[in-house]
């Protein structure tokens, strides 16, 4: 590797809208984010089941079947 042209990697606090916060490594001092694992759905189990129904007849009545 080349001397001088990388840049410097520090832990880095990450906060997110929820009001969690962690810390990571990044060549940033500090990061903010909209989503973490804290309230994703997909990790915290609260996903919203979409209504497919809708979707299935709007693709039938478009190609008639």
């Amino acid at each position: 590797m080349k001397s001088g042209i990388h840049p410097e990697y520090k832990k880095a606090t990450v906060t997110c809208a929820c009001g969690n916060t962690f810390e990571t490594g990044s060549v940033k001092d500090e990061l903010k984010v909209e989503i973490c694992s804290e309230c994703h759905p997909f990790y915290t189990g609260r996903q919203k089941v979409a209504d497919t129904g809708g979707r299935i007849d709007k693709f039938n009545k478009k190609y008639r079947r």
